[in-house]
């Protein structure tokens, strides 16, 4: 019988995750081209839980040219952790099946299990600073538990022109699978082998759909873009385990 070995989540940069993603080299160039498309074009994406995590969650989005605003709303998120959360663009731009079988604890589907159903990270919604592939698993910088999330970036002209044919998926990662209130376990991250596999396994996925009859644009919204709202959203990383 293996020895249970708890494992922590560490401050790391992900840009060597690059082919672990399913990173388009293209797709995380340089974010300097505002377009010449400026339809504003909005989308809306209905988070629904993976892997039993009873996330339930709402992003809506807004491209102006090659600007981006980001809202996601969320509850059931692991308290006090980081979670990582992303657009992925590629595969069949779908969220995979919930009921997949996947290599994770107990069949959990882990990140790369449904590489082929949402494809790679080619968006990293921080809450500050980079937002390219780079960024993936920069965990100081993701959202804490359930806090609100928003900005407004730049994105690259692929991503510009996925977006304004719908295509894409928001996903949110990081399960308690055991219920310890941490992230830890035996088994190891997909992504990364110092990172324990409830860090990064997908906790929801939501398809990116065109609102086109424009009713959820980001002024209906309220607040203010460009800021996270309240200060201290990325928390503190003393809920991952020691």
């Amino acid at each position: 019988m293996r020895t249970m070995t708890r494992r922590t989540l560490p401050v790391l940069a992900a840009t060597a995750l690059f082919s672990s993603l399913g990173v388009a080299p293209a797709m995380a160039g340089s974010l300097g081209s505002t377009g010449t498309d400026t339809d504003t074009t909005n989308l809306t994406a209905n988070i629904t839980e993976l892997n039993d995590s009873g996330v339930e969650s709402t992003a809506w989005l807004t491209l102006d040219g090659n600007e981006l605003s980001v809202r996601i709303d969320s509850s059931g998120l692991l308290a006090g952790a980081p979670h990582a959360q992303h657009i992925h663009i590629g595969g069949a731009n779908q969220c995979p099946d919930p009921n997949q079988e996947g290599t994770g604890f107990e069949g959990a589907i882990r990140t790369t299990d449904a590489i082929d159903s949402y494809g790679g990270v080619q968006v990293s919604l921080t809450t500050e600073g980079d937002t390219s592939p780079a960024s993936a698993l920069a965990v100081e910088r993701f959202p804490v538990g359930d806090a609100a999330y928003s900005r407004t970036f730049t994105v690259t002209d692929e991503v510009a022109a996925s977006l304004r044919n719908g295509e894409g998926s928001v996903v949110l990662h990081g399960v308690d699978h055991n219920g310890s209130g941490e992230y830890d376990g035996e088994q190891v991250s997909d992504l990364n082998p110092d990172l324990p596999s409830e860090a990064t396994d997908p906790a929801a996925c939501g398809e990116l759909n065109i609102d086109s009859m424009g009713s959820l644009s980001m002024g209906s919204l309220g607040g203010s873009f460009g800021s996270m709202g309240s200060t201290g959203s990325t928390g503190s990383l003393g809920s991952l385990g020691s």
